[in-house]
């Protein structure tokens, strides 16, 4: 067979995905402080380690094919993906691994500064397999929410194009979860130290992260002109959506931010997911100016609710994933399948059937990733303890610093015991020889 134009999109779009991956690394690794950016960097590269051996034995099968009771597909269809040799479905199935990828390294933000990275990586090839798969199975594979399915019959066809529910509200809930289960951050909502040590590194993460979301909502596009309203909406979302966070910045805080204007990017990215091929660019501009302001204000929630989501994944990913997938219920235009939002005279079916799919997606991602996390972390442990959270998981975890002064790690680790024991006999630490970075805890 032939390589088609859209073999070679889908082909160059699964890389523009992937690449994703690291760049939400450099954007967690930057909000970070400086002694756990590399162990937040490693948690995205684990997750692409891990996510793609688990996608070719068994992970691919589970969303796509003939399911169990609409729930998922056969884990053994396609194992190792032999039956697709000589198949352009091998295609499908790459850019799909990408995409499972992704979503599961987003949820890491949730519990930066404090997960032992052990714990991560067996809460990662669990969580996709009994989480993620089944949700894409049901919404993408042909399962209980994809046409014909028995959620749909009922409540009718969900729009999620790019994965509005399926990445981005299950990783938000999860994250949430999983956020309660490792518990808060030492000195949470006290500690001037928690902020982000490096900012020109968000910046670049986001710049990735938009580049790549352009392979993200567009991969799939069958047509020219599918992919052209794709790709201006996944411009002009985000670009409106980092606008309005910075004017609700400079109104609440008094500054517009670069870390600001980032977030406000991922924002107006994810609230366009769900929909960029179904609305029109002046209904995503509107959307990103929605989805801006209101996650402006969400992410200050985890404050007033007492949780330490600690790189803002639930106000941002979880908040904007809702507000962009429940949209559709009013400014989607009519398609096969589906009878247009409220604002298109469509009623309120399609509202009802994204409302279904949020609610599901938060019931099964929530429930799972309760389980999954409340049993390793009553196992093996999810947190670190105290001690190796004061020195830094990067050095604890992975016997490297991302910052070298001259300072010794055997010295680093005597510093940060005395500051710990400081804290414990609420005495004051004997001075410690000062080094160049301690501006950078």
């Amino acid at each position: 067979m032939e390589i088609s134009a859209q073999h070679v999109w889908m082909m160059l779009s699964a890389a523009m995905v992937l690449f994703m991956t690291p760049g939400l690394g450099l954007f967690y690794g930057g909000m970070t402080r400086a002694k756990a950016a590399l162990n937040m960097i490693m948690m995205s590269f684990i997750s692409a380690g891990i996510v793609g051996v688990v996608w070719v034995l068994w992970g691919y099968s589970m969303t796509t094919g003939d399911g169990f009771l609409g729930l998922f597909g056969n884990p053994f269809a396609h194992f190792g993906l032999q039956d697709l040799i000589g198949s352009p479905d091998l295609i499908k199935a790459g850019f799909a691994a990408t995409f499972a990828i992704i979503t599961v390294a987003l949820i890491s933000g949730a519990i930066a500064d404090r997960a032992k990275f052990g714990a991560w990586a067996l809460f990662v090839p669990i969580w996709i397999t009994v989480v993620y798969c089944p949700l894409a199975y049901m919404i993408w594979g042909g399962g209980l929410m994809s046409a014909g399915g028995a959620v749909t019959q009922i409540f009718g066809q969900v729009i999620d194009f790019a994965g509005g529910a399926v990445v981005e509200v299950s990783s938000g809930t999860a994250a949430f979860v999983l956020a309660l289960i490792v518990g808060k951050r030492h000195g949470f909502a006290k500690d001037p130290n928690h902020r982000p040590h490096n900012v020109p590194f968000i910046m670049i993460g986001a710049a990735i992260l938009w580049f790549g979301w352009f392979g993200f909502n567009g991969g799939a596009a069958s047509t020219a002109e599918q992919a052209g309203l794709i790709w201006i909406n996944t411009l002009v979302t985000p670009a409106a959506a980092m606008l309005s966070w910075l004017v609700v910045e400079k109104i609440r805080h008094g500054h517009p931010t670069s870390l600001g204007a980032a977030s406000g990017v991922v924002a107006g990215l994810v609230a366009i997911t769900p929909s960029c091929a179904n609305i029109t660019p002046l209904a995503a501009l509107g959307l990103g100016l929605v989805a801006g302001a209101a996650c402006a204000v969400f992410v200050d929630l985890k404050y007033k609710f007492g949780f330490d989501d600690s790189l803002d994944v639930v106000g941002v990913h979880f908040g904007a994933g809702v507000i962009g997938t429940l949209s559709l219920g009013f400014i989607a235009f009519p398609a096969e399948g589906t009878s247009g939002g409220l604002l298109y005279g469509g009623g309120p079916q399609q509202l009802i059937a994204q409302t279904v799919a949020v609610l599901i997606t938060i019931a099964l991602s929530g429930v799972g990733t309760l389980v999954i996390g409340r049993v390793i972390h009553k196992t093996i442990g999810f947190r670190v303890p105290l001690e190796h959270e004061v020195t830094g998981v990067d050095l604890t975890q992975h016997a490297e610093s991302a910052y070298e002064f001259g300072l010794t790690a055997h010295g680093h680790f005597r510093q940060q015991q005395a500051h710990l024991s400081a804290l414990i006999t609420r005495k004051p630490a004997a001075a410690a020889p000062e080094t160049k970075e301690d501006s950078f805890a």
